[in-house]
């Protein structure tokens, strides 16, 4: 009997934990849902252009300096760790083939990604986190202001509008720095690094990793600020809040990369077989 009611238990266990996860995922596609029809109105009046442009200043102009670190130390490491293999395979001139294409395609974008949702998603769940908890939502509401678009769309959009911009600077410090460990450091052609670069790197390249940054703005975005409109109560709730957030923005940033991936790659292939054919 003992073991049926314990067998019982854990089942009730499960089923609430999945109820919980499944009233979470509706409740940010309802909240993501109400953030999109107030989008449009934000960049049409001035008074929302005034709230988004000191959200564009803390999104992108703060978060330069630490894009500009990492994107640099990433083609840094990448040229380190290929110029001994590419060394062997006598295919050394192609260095800047192999940094310029792992940097623009994937770690630009996905690293720039990362760093915003540490830092920024971070500090946005943690500042609406505290204003829920001190009941400044509850007083806009109580105002008639809408908390959504006077809060979360401004944010909302300062992250889909600068993370690209910040995924250009990843890339472009990410090429220099694989030129700085290559050329100086292990005497490859300059010529060689930059011409062979030219000709690999396309622009569909680039632009994939920029399709790719939207998707990761958009997501830092909504999720940070899912996390801090509903946050416990207390300094433990604000705090746990901007952890999922950072967390959750980490796991979402991943998964978008594998899917932006397969469906670009499906449209190149796509766009590819239209020329041929044409």
């Amino acid at each position: 009997m003992a073991e049926v009611l314990s067998a019982n238990g854990w089942l009730s266990g499960i089923g609430r934990y999945a109820l919980m996860i499944l009233t979470s995922f509706g409740r940010f596609w309802l909240f993501a849902a109400q953030t999109f029809t107030r989008t449009p109105t934000a960049l049409i009046h001035k008074r929302d252009l005034r709230r988004l442009l000191p959200q564009c200043f803390a999104v992108g102009a703060e978060s330069v300096p630490v894009i500009l670190v990492t994107g640099s130390f990433v083609g840094m490491v990448l040229a380190i760790q290929a110029v001994e293999q590419f060394k062997a395979a006598g295919l050394v001139n192609r260095m800047g083939v192999i940094v310029s294409m792992s940097v623009v395609r994937e770690l630009g974008p996905v690293l720039a990604g990362v760093m915003l949702a540490g830092r920024v998603g971070g500090a946005l769940a943690a500042e609406l986190g505290t204003m829920n908890v001190t009941e400044q939502l509850d007083a806009l509401r109580s105002m008639g202001s809408d908390p959504i678009r006077v809060l979360v769309v401004p944010r909302f959009l300062a992250c889909v509008l600068l993370t690209p911009i910040l995924t250009l600077y990843c890339d472009l410090m990410g090429v220099l720095g694989g030129w700085l460990i290559s050329v100086p450091v292990f005497d490859v052609s300059n010529w060689d690094y930059w011409t062979y670069t030219e000709n690999a790197l396309e622009t569909w390249d680039l632009g994939s990793g920029l399709v790719k940054s939207v998707f990761f703005g958009a997501t830092i975005g909504l999720l940070a600020c899912y996390k801090g409109f509903h946050c416990r109560q207390g300094a433990e709730g604000v705090g746990r809040a901007c952890t999922e957030a950072f967390v959750t923005g980490f796991v979402a940033i991943l998964i978008l990369d594998f899917f932006c991936g397969l469906a670009l790659k499906g449209l190149y292939e796509a766009i590819w077989g239209f020329k041929m054919v044409f």
